[in-house]
């Protein structure tokens, strides 16, 4: 297959899958979705790939969704519609990469934001720059109910989350390290170098142990909850887009309501 807006790397028995829109900080459309996807079935169905990196070209990991083409192509999709396509390419894809047989590992710097946001912290483990941070400002600034994978008390705990997502505030890298969220923060200069480091120390190990002991890991958090409730705040996602705030923050302009919450993250 041949893509435009990701990148693929082969090191050694490491996959390395780049978003790669670097001018548009990343931003997930929905061809790199499911160019990300694609490779990623690619990677796990490949015998030489042991353990799968998920990064970002450029300054940033990924700004999140794709908001421009969402206006273009997107804004008058019916309830139906609109759920097919987001289960599709936000919960399915997602579940994708918590679900893959193979360790995975994002690595990320810059933004991470939203549908990044997602992406990232479906994998198995994150290694951030110093400079990164991590951010689902769509509560507050568009009236959604959070992104569509609420893994954040999974991943931060349940307090952190409640302010994170409340607030629609940055969470900086060093917080996101001392709330459990990410294994490691490292100099931006050292990020690739590191991520590569630990993606060889895991494919060092026995590929099948390797797969048994995830498996096992993954359904502790199963049987902890977290498929279901990932399924059930997806429906209650869709519930969100046929609200009257909802609609009331697309009639003002979904540009407007971004370039707020990237002034909110800045002050």
């Amino acid at each position: 297959m041949t893509y435009t807006q990701i990148a693929v790397e082969r090191r050694g028995a490491v996959e390395w899958l780049f978003h790669d829109r670097p001018a548009l900080r990343n931003a997930e459309s929905s061809v790199l979705l499911d160019e990300l996807d694609a490779a990623l079935r690619a990677a796990t169905a490949d015998e030489a790939v042991r353990c799968i990196v998920i990064a970002g070209k450029g300054d940033h990991f990924s700004a999140g969704h794709d908001l421009k083409e969402g206006q273009e192509r997107r804004q008058g999709f019916t309830v139906e519609q609109r759920f097919d396509y987001e289960e599709r390419r936000y919960l399915e894809y997602s579940l994708r990469i918590w679900d893959c047989p193979k360790p995975t590992i994002a690595s990320v710097q810059g933004a991470c934001i939203a549908g990044g946001f997602m992406v990232a912290n479906m994998c198995d483990m994150i290694v951030a720059s110093e400079d990164a941070f991590f951010s689902d400002p769509v509560c507050r600034t568009l009236a959604a109910s959070a992104v569509e994978v609420l893994c954040h008390p999974w991943v931060m705990g349940l307090r952190s989350a409640k302010e994170f997502l409340f607030t629609g505030r940055r969470m900086g890298a060093a917080e996101a390290l001392k709330v459990g969220m990410v294994n490691r923060v490292v100099p931006r200069a050292e990020l690739e170098a590191a991520t590569g480091a630990l993606a060889e120390e895991v494919a060092a190990a026995p590929p099948f142990a390797i797969r048994l002991t995830k498996r096992s890991l993954n359904r502790a958090a199963d049987m902890q909850g977290f498929r279901a409730s990932v399924m059930a705040h997806f429906d209650t996602h869709q519930l969100a887009h046929v609200t009257e705030e909802f609609r009331q923050t697309r009639e003002k302009g979904l540009a407007s309501a971004i370039q707020r919450a990237k002034s909110q993250a800045a002050e």
